[in-house]
């Protein structure tokens, strides 16, 4: 029983921290996907990360995201409607490393630079020094919540 427990305190260890580190990025930040928006340049600064989320925020009807690969992304050929995301609030988790294309497929919008290209790292963030976040994200919440139940387990709580 304490093996099983010390496995289970073991993996939590190792993989809560990142679930704890994933950001939400609002796509194109307060602008969101709309099209005149340098959405390349509003990636230049930012390090994605694997469990990391896009989330592309719009008017329903107005907009729509389509994850294509770089060649149809380069070319803006817009994908058949039925493959498009259009809630309006749409959320992407980066699951895997590399490269990330994005597209609009309403009207002329990729052609007039609505569409973005990323890079997906391996790997938690590291905090900058000094960096305090005053409001703990709901993944913390999560990874808090998480601890105190491993913990329980570990000690035998309640027995």
């Amino acid at each position: 029983m304490a093996s099983n427990q010390l496995v289970i305190l073991a993996i939590a260890a190792i993989l809560l921290p990142t679930i704890a580190m994933a950001t939400d990025y609002v796509v194109g930040d307060d602008s969101g996907w709309t099209i005149n928006f340098d959405y390349q340049a509003w990636a230049k600064d930012k390090v994605f990360h694997v469990g990391d989320k896009l989330v592309f925020k719009y008017p329903v009807g107005k907009h729509n995201v389509h994850k294509v690969n770089g060649t149809v992304f380069k070319d803006c050929i817009v994908p058949p409607e039925n493959e498009a995301l259009t809630s309006g609030k749409d959320e992407i988790e980066l699951a895997t490393p590399g490269n990330k294309w994005y597209i609009c497929g309403v009207a002329n919008h990729c052609l007039s630079g609505q569409k973005l290209s990323i890079s997906v790292v391996d790997g938690a963030p590291a905090p900058a020094p000094g960096e305090h976040n005053s409001a703990p994200s709901s993944g913390f919440h999560v990874f808090m919540a998480v601890i105190v139940a491993v913990v329980a387990i570990a000690v035998g709580y309640p027995n």
